[in-house]
């Protein structure tokens, strides 16, 4: 019976090691979505009321951008950032966003400027900026100002950019 269990454990063991050894040779990439593409068009709505996660995502979009490029295609990118995402793109934190995240909010603006070298447009909503009393004139110097973030998206998806959500 010791034999039978002996055997049966090292069958396991040995199709666990063929199966990593097959997972570990295969090609991973995004050829079957990219085929025939030339650029990729992509708008992304930017809602986010955490500056940890808006810094996580800002990273994501750069690897994303540098990711199509290197399978062969253009990427062509716009953010767009609404909501609470406003809070943690300027100059002038209010006194608790800025006692709440310290550390990040260096991080997210250095990425913006990663984001803007890398020629991702960004645009900044003014009605959120004003909901959340954010001084226009203090919002990072690689952000347009625009009148409304979702005239924006309505407008880009008219232009044959794709929506990419990003709560």
């Amino acid at each position: 019976m010791n034999v039978m269990y002996l055997r049966l454990f090292f069958l396991l063991i040995s199709s666990l090691f063929l199966s990593q050894l097959n997972a570990e040779t295969r090609e991973v990439n995004d050829s079957a979505a990219l085929a025939d593409l030339k650029t990729g068009k992509g708008v992304f709505l930017i809602d986010i009321g955490d500056a940890k996660k808006l810094n996580f995502y800002l990273e994501v979009i750069q690897g994303t951008y540098k990711g199509m490029k290197a399978q062969g295609v253009k990427p062509d990118f716009i953010l767009v950032y609404i909501g609470p995402s406003v809070k943690y793109l300027t100059r002038s934190p209010s006194s608790e966003v800025e006692e709440k995240n310290a550390g990040v909010l260096i991080d997210i603006e250095t990425n913006v400027e990663a984001l803007a070298k890398l020629g991702i447009k960004q645009e900044i909503c003014a009605v959120a900026t004003k909901v959340f009393g954010i001084n226009n004139e203090d919002v990072f110097k690689d952000l347009k100002l625009v009148a409304d973030g979702f005239v924006s998206l309505i407008g880009y998806q008219a232009q044959g950019y794709h929506l990419v959500p990003v709560f």
